[in-house]
């Protein structure tokens, strides 16, 4: 996965509580394992006046009335990297499809004020940065979206800081194992390659001890 250490972003507001996975991803699209592709139909029964169907190709995706009234098919949002939203956001079933299609819609950060616990974990394993603030910054920041057309903010991983067009730095707290893994770009299987040399002796060793095994 890419590493995350400083972004600047467009920051689109979903100003709802309980967001859960099944909004996010709709049961329907779950049957790939690609992680990729799923962009298109995050958040699908929102964005869209129809109902979506897996297989669809782009040309059809694209041809789909698109619900007006949902905040992130206005043009003012259109390339955000942060979502901006409320409490218990990535409730419901432990779906990973769900951080894979907020991350193929183009999210890199999510700010809340709570997550789901899983949903939580699944972000980091993903490349996606969740932070958490307290209801009184969360509030701020979605009066700051709403009158500021292009509002951007910059995510300091390093520094543990979310900084606001006016300077303010809010803090955030990660835990460190995570951190280090999004700082460097280290998913399940990167963290497991950083030992590839040993498990290539060990499998050498075995070999030559058991060849039987390999007969």
């Amino acid at each position: 996965m890419d590493k995350f250490v400083k972004l600047e972003g467009l920051v689109a507001p979903l100003d709802r509580n309980n967001v859960d996975t099944d909004a996010i991803i709709p049961k329907q699209f779950l049957k790939s394992i690609k992680r990729s592709g799923f962009g298109p139909n995050a958040f699908d029964e929102w964005r869209y006046m129809d109902v979506g169907q897996p297989g669809q190709d782009a040309a059809t995706t694209a041809q789909r009335p698109k619900n007006p009234n949902f905040v992130l098919n206005q043009p003012r949002y259109q390339g955000a990297q942060v979502l901006l939203t409320r409490a218990n956001f990535g409730c419901g079933s432990s779906r990973e499809h769900a951080p894979w299609a907020l991350l193929d819609f183009g999210f890199k950060a999510i700010i809340a004020e709570s997550f789901a616990d899983i949903f939580f974990n699944n972000c980091f394993k993903n490349g996606i940065l969740p932070i958490v603030l307290p209801a009184a910054e969360i509030d701020a920041l979605f009066a700051q979206v709403e009158a500021t057309p292009g509002y951007k903010l910059t995510i300091d991983l390093p520094a543990q800081a979310v900084i606001r067009p006016d300077g303010k730095g809010v803090p955030f707290q990660v835990d460190a194992f995570r951190k280090e893994c999004l700082l460097n770009g280290w998913d399940d299987i990167g963290l497991t390659l950083r030992h590839a040399d040993k498990i290539r002796a060990f499998e050498e060793k075995r070999r030559i001890e058991q060849p039987w095994l390999f007969a």
